[in-house]
């Protein structure tokens, strides 16, 4: 039989995560608020509070994001990604028409909706690649979700530097690259991206590890790319064509994995054919009585330290499970840790989008007319904070059981820092600000992923991870749409179009106090979630010790 690349070959695992990188890198269209609200903000003539609950309503369709957490566990993910791309189209193209003044400007409520449309797309997106992925790779979680989530980081700086170097940094033309290049990359996903048997053997799982290590490395060489380009001034026509030559090709370069692993089963499968069936068709033998034991390295170690057998199986299905089992999202939401994970989530969340979603005001406040620098500068250090603490995290898991929470209660001591800097307003320090905005809010998604699916288990991960994102727009609603929006506003000075100015840096030097506070409420929350759950990760590192050695002596 000759080699057909499957979904469940290994070349066919990593040509879906390949594509899952893709969406990834362009799902992060909700954080580009700030590039066109200006446009949006004269347009309709709206003041602060205005702009600031438009930006809410395209937060709020994350609030939806459930339903794409139901879907997860009924409907396959090429089906999930095809809903989330339509529904971008559809929400982002109509803003464009509106942008580029094809159409007039549409009632203020109907504006919502079509933002909420967008902002709703993504959590589709994100929750087919995410659970997928983390099912796939179960045993590397902080890394799958470190990259994962890191190209979302980066898809900020992706879009406004190729829109900039393209269009001339186009308002209109944003709009219709955030409506058109998801579409297409979710259509190309689509046909690659399936939930497949994970690892089960150690091999297998330091081979992925070692792939892993490709995925970091271009990943940085693309960050490091982007803030060189941001950093380096104005360009002329020429490099700004090179520069989105080469970023294109810096994208697509992860296919190099894919495309090893062929030519190495095509080698195998021409020298021994029928050594090269054996070596495909057995493991999927395998792992079909595999995955109930595989579905979770926490559930196994807590079962093994409950002495658990054959027996005991009905007996676990009646008693509540604990922290570390697989939990309904009924049984999740009973528990003390959920509620703890999710208020300190919202303290660093909601600050964070409260920063990207006002960024084009607070530049201008401060004298900036450019503010597409901050914008990048989130978006890139944004990506190094998603990439280092899903690396960070999982090796000190492997090397002393340290809970992953210990790393948000340190990124959200950095965040009250650069706040502090921020509501003083020296020269730079907005600079300073969006650097440690970045890092620290990129630091808070990528260890909450995989936080939550170690606590609470892979079974119903999709909801409960969209219940945790509910933050996203209760953050932007609570901090950005009241807390920024109102008092902006009572600093502003009214403009003859009917809209507000406020210019100077008393604008929003309480915003930065007050969020300050709250991420000092977070770190508590943060510390207090890593001491009750010490116990589980010291289950983790146990299993995983106890896992190598036995694979040592074989």
């Amino acid at each position: 039989m000759g080699f057909q690349l499957s979904p469940t070959s290994p070349a066919g695992k990593w040509l879906g995560f390949v594509t899952a990188v893709w969406v990834q890198a362009i799902s992060g269209n909700n954080y580009t608020f700030s590039n066109y609200s200006d446009a949006l903000k004269s347009l309709m003539d709206l003041t602060q509070l205005q702009l600031n609950n438009l930006s809410v309503a395209k937060d709020v369709g994350k609030a939806f994001g459930l339903l794409a957490g139901f879907a997860s566990d009924k409907l396959p993910p090429p089906v999930i990604l095809l809903i989330g791309a339509i529904e971008g189209f559809i929400g982002y193209g109509v803003q464009w028409l509106v942008v580029s003044q094809r159409i007039k400007p549409l009632a203020y409520w109907q504006m919502c909706i079509f933002l909420c449309m967008g902002g709703n797309s993504t959590t589709w997106m994100n929750t087919a690649i995410l659970v997928t992925c983390i099912r796939n790779f179960r045993k590397n979680r902080g890394p799958v979700a470190g990259i994962l989530k890191g190209y979302v980081g980066l898809s900020t700086a992706i879009f406004t530097d190729l829109c900039t170097s393209l269009f001339s940094d186009s308002a209109s033309s944003f709009l219709l690259m955030l409506a058109v290049i998801p579409l297409v990359v979710c259509l190309t996903a689509i046909l690659c991206l399936r939930e497949i048997p994970p690892s089960s053997t150690a091999g297998e799982e330091k081979e992925e590890s070692r792939y892993f290590g490709i995925f970091n490395g271009v990943a940085v060489v693309i960050a490091v790319y982007l803030l060189a380009y941001d950093v380096s001034g104005t360009h002329g026509t020429v490099v700004e064509l090179v520069f989105s030559v080469v970023l294109l090709i810096l994208l697509a370069s992860p296919l190099l994995v894919p495309l090893y692993l062929t030519v190495q089963n095509l080698i195998r499968s021409n020298s021994n054919k029928e050594d090269t069936e054996g070596h495909v068709t057995e493991p999927l033998l395998v792992e079909e009585t595999v995955p109930e034991k595989a579905e979770e390295t926490v559930t196994a170690a807590v079962a093994a330290a409950n002495g658990g057998e054959e027996g005991d199986e009905v007996e676990v299905e009646r008693r509540r499970p604990v922290i570390g089992e697989d939990h309904t999202i009924v049984e999740a939401l009973r528990t003390i840790d959920f509620w703890i994970l999710f208020v300190s989530f919202l303290c660093g969340v909601g600050t964070g989008l409260t920063v990207m979603n006002n960024m084009g005001q607070m530049g201008l406040a401060l004298g900036y007319v450019d503010v597409s620098m901050f914008v990048s500068l989130i978006s890139i250090f944004g990506f190094f904070g998603r990439i280092l603490s899903g690396t960070v995290s999982e090796y000190f898991i492997k090397k002393a059981g340290t809970p992953r929470p210990v790393w948000n209660a340190a990124s959200q001591i950095l965040m009250t820092v650069g706040y502090i800097v921020m509501a003083m307003a020296m020269p730079g320090s907005l600079y300073i600000g969006s650097i440690v905005v970045g890092i620290c809010y990129g630091v808070r998604i990528a260890v909450s992923v995989p936080t939550a699916s170690e606590l609470f288990g892979l079974k119903y991960y999709g909801l409960i991870y969209n219940i945790l994102i509910l933050n996203l727009p209760l953050g932007s609603f609570l901090f950005s749409g009241l807390l920024a929006g109102f008092l902006y506003d009572a600093q502003a000075t009214s403009t003859s179009g009917g809209g507000n100015t406020c210019v100077g840096a008393h604008c929003y030097r309480l915003v930065f106090v007050i969020m300050a506070v709250a991420c000092i409420v977070g770190f508590g929350l943060d510390v207090l979630l890593a001491i009750r759950t010490k116990t589980v990760y010291s289950k983790i590192y146990a299993s995983r010790k106890s896992k190598k050695s036995t694979s040592n002596g074989h």
